[in-house]
Parts: structure tokens; sequence; C-alpha cells
């Protein structure tokens, strides 16, 4: 009988498509879903004290839940008893912290691995001219329909014991580190101060009020540009947030916490 085969997601929306994706190709593989974010906060280790760094860093209450499906996760993501295939992009601060957490816990147990860091895919149909294939960046920022099509399960490859050791090497590291957040640079990741996205953000404020809606959302896609997905809207409005706080933006309406009610710009000159 041949052995179970579990796919393990690092991205809640990265899972979904998986699931889509696998069921119309009348797969009944398990799909299972890491829903905390180790890009940010504690990992040394990442236990309960993350929910209190969360509301105290990026004022979001509740973050107990997560960690409670976390356990859920860990249960069924290092089951033994299973053939394990882990899904990154190396281009996912998300999904790379995600993936070295589940390699130390697995210890020496084999598994396999989608690694979508330098893979081209299809663009879905679109009016206009075809355009050229693009780099997958995340398991989350893949349709359903190109996973499927292009049959990306079938990229799973037994993780090489070099492989392996890098890993966990500069997971050790990490963890060492403990940094407050956790993002790309040059191909790998680094350490890096909660104060990284600020020059990011202040770069799309300008005189004129605007929507942190807005601030946020042109922050993200400035990375995706880049060929990175750094982080999340979370981390982002929390930023904006403290810029409020030390006087670097003006904001009116609700917190900038509140994104799609409130407005930030530059602090108008004042003049005795």
């Amino acid at each position: 009988m041949a052995q179970r085969i579990v796919h393990v997601v690092f991205t809640a929306s990265g899972a979904g498509c998986l699931r889509q994706a696998l069921k119309s190709a009348g797969r009944d593989d398990e799909v299972v879903t890491f829903f905390d974010s180790l890009s940010f906060g504690p990992i040394d280790p990442p236990d309960a004290s993350r929910a209190k760094w969360v509301e105290s860093e990026l004022g979001w209450t509740g973050w107990d839940e997560v960690a409670s499906s976390s356990e859920t996760f860990w249960r069924e993501a290092l089951c033994s008893d299973r053939k394990k295939v882990a899904w990154l992009s190396r281009r996912s601060a998300m999904e790379y912290a995600g993936f070295l957490e589940w390699l130390w816990r697995l210890g020496d147990a084999p598994s396999e691995v989608v690694d979508l860091t330098d893979v081209t895919v299809s663009r879905r149909p679109e009016p206009g001219p075809p355009r050229p294939p693009r780099l997958a960046i995340s398991v989350a920022m893949l349709h359903h329909d190109i996973i499927a099509n292009e049959k990306l399960w079938n990229l799973a490859a037994p993780l090489q014991t070099s492989t392996r050791t890098s890993y966990l090497d500069l997971w050790r590291q990490l963890r060492d580190e403990n940094a407050p957040l956790r993002v790309i640079e040059s191909g790998t990741l680094r350490s890096a101060p909660i104060t990284f996205f600020d020059s990011l953000l202040m770069s799309h404020a300008t005189d004129e009020w605007q929507k942190v809606t807005k601030i946020v959302g042109e922050g993200l896609v400035a990375e995706w540009d880049d060929g990175a997905v750094q982080t999340g809207d979370l981390v982002l409005a929390a930023r904006v947030n403290a810029l409020v706080e030390s006087g670097q933006l003006e904001c009116r309406g609700k917190s900038p916490l509140e994104m799609r009610f409130s407005e930030v710009r530059l602090p108008k000159v004042r003049f005795a």
C-alpha cells in the first residue's frame, strides 16, 4: 500500500490554492497549513511569548489563537507515518522561516521539498498579447490552475544531507539572534531590526492625506516588484502607527492599525 502524502505549506492562501489544484487533478493528498509567520517576533523558541510580542509591538490581540492552531499543525506536519512534502520559496520570508522551523523540528526524518525559488510559471490567460513566464515568488501567489496545469508537485525532490545541514545552520544562527524581523537579503534569510521597513513606508508618504491601506499596499507591491515577499500588512500597518507616534507622519481618523479608516501624510512645516 502506497504511503499517504502530506503536503506542508507555510501560508494559508498557498495551502488553499494547493488543495484546489490537487482536487482538480483527482488527487486526495492531505495539505496542512501553518498559520503563524516566523518572519517576525521571537523564534527561540516560537512559543506563547510570541502572542505578547505581537500585542506589544504590532498592536494585535488574539495571537493565542494562532499559537493554538500551530500545535495542530506541528502534530500533522511531523507525523511519522506519512510521506512529507514541504512547499516553499526562498523569496518569501514567511515561507522560508516557517520551513526552517519545520526542518528544525523534523530531525533526521526523510522529506521532500518543492522549492519554487527560481521556478518560472505561465501567466493565466488574459486580454492582449501573451506575456512571458514569471517567477513563482511564493506558493501563496500562485493560482490553483497554474499549480494544476504545470503539475508543480512533480518538482518534489528529496532533501539532500548537505542542503539540510546548511538550512539548519542558518536557522540556528537566526534563533540565536532572535531578532524582531527576518527578511530576504542577497538570496538568504537575515535578521533585521523592527525599523527595517520604515524607510520604504516613508518613501510612499506625501504632503497629501492618503489612506493607510494605500501606503501599506504600495509598500507590499514594491517588495513584490523586487521579486520577494518580505512581510504582510500587519507588520507594515504597525510600523505606520509607530511612525505616527514618533512624529514622522501625521494621522487623521482612527488608528493606523485600522488601515481603512485612517489617513496619513508627512508633517506640515509649522513656522513660529
